[in-house]
């Protein structure tokens, strides 16, 4: 496991596995939600609840205050806050990407590596910065040499480029491996 920084500076870490010579993972894990930042907003919350609650002397406000920071921490935990994102790469089958979410959930994408053209590093420029971001460039099916759509990998935690470098060449080197497999039998 290696230590890198988000496009946002935040700490994330880069875990490697080899399953095989034409399998690999590649795991991008995020900082945990911490349990201080956690309890501020809440306090932070509750707070400015009460003192709606002593303004208007309604006990209603403060059950509505309960119902919503449940509410949207359940949402938060379970729809955005994502604390692992990983790729695995089969070279004769193809790429699976999973996000693992706070609350537990997982989300899993499949594209067959016949779907596959390429993996590039894109840049974009972002709020006057330029970021780099991983992308699977898919192949379009009326026309060989063009790309039928762009999906971009690790979009939760946004890895700086050193650790995207890292990502591509692993993702290169397999797909080397099925580019010359066929015209080597």
């Amino acid at each position: 496991e290696r230590r890198y920084r988000s496009a946002s500076g935040a700490p994330i870490a880069l875990r490697r596995r080899q399953h095989s010579a034409s399998c690999r993972e590649l795991a991008v894990r995020c900082p945990r939600l911490q349990l201080r930042s956690l309890s501020a907003a809440t306090s932070a919350a509750w707070l400015a609840a009460y003192g709606l609650f002593v303004l208007s002397e309604n006990s209603m406000v403060l059950s509505a205050a309960i119902f919503i920071m449940l509410i949207g921490l359940i949402i938060y935990l379970h729809f955005v806050k994502i604390d692992q994102e990983s790729l695995l790469i089969i070279g004769s089958l193809g790429i699976q990407m999973t996000s693992s979410y706070a609350s537990g959930k997982e989300s899993t994408t499949f594209i067959e590596m016949n779907q596959v053209k390429d993996v590039v590093i894109n840049e974009a420029i972002h709020m006057q910065k330029v970021i780099y971001y991983l992308c699977i460039l898919l192949q379009d099916p009326g026309d060989p040499q063009g790309v039928s759509e762009v999906v971009p990998l690790f979009q939760s935690s946004k890895p700086r480029l050193d650790c995207l470098i890292e990502v591509y060449k692993s993702c290169q080197e397999i797909l080397e491996q099925r580019k010359t497999a066929p015209q080597s039998s």
